[in-house]
C-alpha cells in the first residue's frame, strides 16, 4: 500500500501524474468521484473532460512560452499533449482540439496501462499516510475543500470562471459572416480560415454593449466573492470597465478584412472558433459569460450573423478555488504540513489546461522518485514547466498571490540582449532556446535517475 501513488482528480493534471508516474514503474489508482458525484460543468464521466474553451492556445514553441510548455510536455512523453495532437483541429497559430475524442483517448489510455485503476469513490479528508497527489482542480467537493482550508489554516481563495457558449454552424448567417484568422495567420488555407468573424459597426456595438450591461446575471451565494482572473474575464465584467474595453479585447477588429465588405472597415469584431472536427460547433472565442441563460439568447442574437443563432451550450459559471501555494507548497509541491500529499493543476494556482497538465507532469515524476527512493530535484527556472513551479512555490509573492498563466515574464533574463518590444522576437527565440537545452537536460537526468 505505501508504494501506490494516490491521485484525487482525474482532470488535466490528474490524468498526466498518472501517467508519468505509471511510465516510471509505479502503480498508481486515480480517485475521480465523477459521474458518481457530479458537477454542474461536466457532462461526462470521462477523465480529462474539457469544459470550457477547447484551446491550448498558442503552438508556437520559439516565440510564445504556452508553445515552449507544449514543447516541454511533449518531450516528456506527455499523454495529454498527444491525445490533443491526435484530435487537433485547424485554428490558426493555436493548438484548438476536439474536445469529447480528446477525453475519450485520454481516458481509454489510462484504463488500459496496466500501472494504472480507477476508484469512483469521493475523498473528502486529507489522508494521514500514503503517496497522494490532489489534483482536484477549480470544482473542488465541498467536504474536500473544507478539509483542505481546515489544514492550510488559510481562507479558501476563489475566483469564478465563466463559461463560453457554443454555437451551431448550420444557425450561422454566412452571408453576414466570413470565415479567416487574424493576419491570416497559419501555414495552409484551413489555418488561414480557421475563426469565423461576425463584425459590427459603430451604433450595433454601442446597443450590444448597451444590452450586455443591462442584462440579468446570475447572482453570487452569501459568502462568495467575485474575484476573476484578468485572462477569463466575463465579457459583461469588461464592459463594466469601460465601454471600449470589449472593442479592444475580444472582440479587437484589428488583422481582419470582411470580404463582404471589402472597404467598410468594422468597428467591432465577434470571433468564433471551430469546437468539434466536424465542424458543426464553433465556440465564441473570449465570450465567457455569467449572464441568464434567457438574457444569454437575446443579447448574443444581436451579434450579426447570430440572428437566428441555435446554441448547443449557453455559459455558465462556477467557483474556482486555489491554494496560497507560495506559502503553503514547497518547491517539489509538497504540502509542508504534510509532505506525503502533493497539489497538481489548478488548484495550485496556475491557470490554464496546459499549465495544469505541466503541473501534474511534474507531480507524477515527483511522487514516482519519492516512492523509487531516487528523489527528483525540480526542473531549472529557465524552462517553462521550472518557470511555473518556481512562480507557485515561492517566486510570487504570497500577499497577493494570483492564478498565472505561463509567460515570459515568469524567466530569468537572457543578459546581453536588447529590451523592449523591437528586442522581443530575438529575447523570446534566446528563451525558448535556452529551455528546450536545459529541459531535455533535466530530462535526461530524471531517466538516468529513475532507471
Amino acid at each position: 500500500m505505501s508504494d501506490i501513488l494516490h491521485i484525487v482528480g482525474g482532470g488535466m493534471a490528474g490524468s498526466e501524474a498518472a501517467w508519468q508516474a505509471a511510465n516510471l514503474g509505479v502503480d498508481v489508482v486515480i480517485h475521480e468521484m465523477r459521474p458518481k458525484v457530479e458537477t454542474f460543468a461536466h457532462k461526462t464521466g470521462n477523465l480529462a473532460e474539457m469544459v470550457c474553451s477547447n484551446s491550448f492556445r498558442s503552438d508556437d514553441s520559439e516565440q510564445n512560452a504556452v508553445g515552449l510548455l507544449h514543447w516541454e510536455m511533449r518531450a516528456a512523453n506527455g499523454l495529454i499533449m498527444a491525445a490533443a495532437d491526435r484530435h487537433r483541429l485547424p485554428a490558426g497559430g493555436a493548438l484548438a482540439v476536439d474536445r469529447d475524442p480528446f477525453a475519450e483517448t485520454v481516458t481509454a489510455q489510462l484504463l488500459a496501462h496496466p500501472r494504472i485503476s480507477v476508484s469512483q469513490e469521493e475523498i473528502t479528508a486529507l489522508p494521514d499516510n500514503g503517496h497522494w497527489i490532489i489534483a482536484t482542480g477549480p470544482l473542488t467537493s465541498a467536504e474536500l475543500g473544507a478539509a483542505i482550508a481546515a489544514e492550510t489554516g488559510a481562507e479558501a481563495l476563489a475566483f469564478f470562471d465563466a463559461i463560453a457558449p457554443i454555437v451551431y454552424f448550420d444557425s450561422i448567417d454566412m452571408s453576414r459572416a466570413w470565415m479567416q484568422s487574424r493576419y491570416d495567420k497559419g501555414e495552409t488555407e484551413e489555418e488561414r480560415t480557421a475563426y469565423l468573424n461576425c463584425p459590427m459597426d459603430r451604433d450595433q456595438y454601442e446597443a450590444f454593449i448597451d444590452a450586455l450591461l443591462a442584462a440579468d446575471k446570475t447572482e453570487f451565494h452569501e459568502g462568495e466573492t467575485a474575484g476573476y482572473f484578468d485572462g477569463c474575464l466575463p465579457i459583461e465584467v469588461m464592459a463594466e470597465r469601460g465601454r471600449e474595453t470589449l472593442r479592444h479585447g475580444p472582440m479587437k477588429p484589428v488583422g481582419l478584412t470582411n470580404p463582404h465588405q471589402p472597404d467598410v472597415k468594422a468597428h467591432a469584431v465577434v470571433q468564433l472558433r471551430r469546437d468539434n472536427a466536424l465542424g458543426t460547433l464553433y465556440n465564441i472565442v473570449g465570450f465567457q459569460t455569467k449572464m441568464k441563460y434567457g438574457a444569454q439568447t437575446e443579447v448574443l442574437r444581436m451579434i450579426p450573423g447570430l440572428e437566428n443563432a441555435s446554441f448547443a451550450r449557453l455559459g455558465g459559471i462556477h467557483r474556482n478555488t486555489f491554494l496560497n501555494a507560495p506559502s503553503l507548497l514547497d518547491a517539489r509541491m509538497r504540502l509542508k504540513s504534510r509532505p506525503n500529499i502533493r497539489f497538481a493543476g489548478q488548484i495550485t494556482g496556475v491557470e490554464g489546461y496546459v499549465e495544469s497538465a505541466a503541473m501534474g507532469l511534474l507531480a507524477g515524476r515527483m511522487a514516482a522518485g519519492d516512492i523509487l527512493g531516487r528523489p527528483l530535484a525540480p526542473p531549472p527556472e529557465t524552462t517553462a514547466t521550472g518557470a511555473l513551479i518556481t512562480h507557485i512555490s515561492g517566486g510570487a509573492d504570497a500577499k497577493t498571490f494570483q492564478p498565472m498563466n505561463v509567460n515570459f515574464g515568469l524567466f530569468p533574463p537572457v543578459h546581453g540582449l536588447k529590451g523592449g518590444r523591437r528586442g522581443r522576437k530575438d529575447r523570446y527565440k534566446a528563451y525558448t532556446d535556452r529551455a528546450k537545452a536545459d529541459w531535455q537536460g533535466w530530462l535526461g537526468r530524471t531517466s538516468q535517475n529513475a532507471a
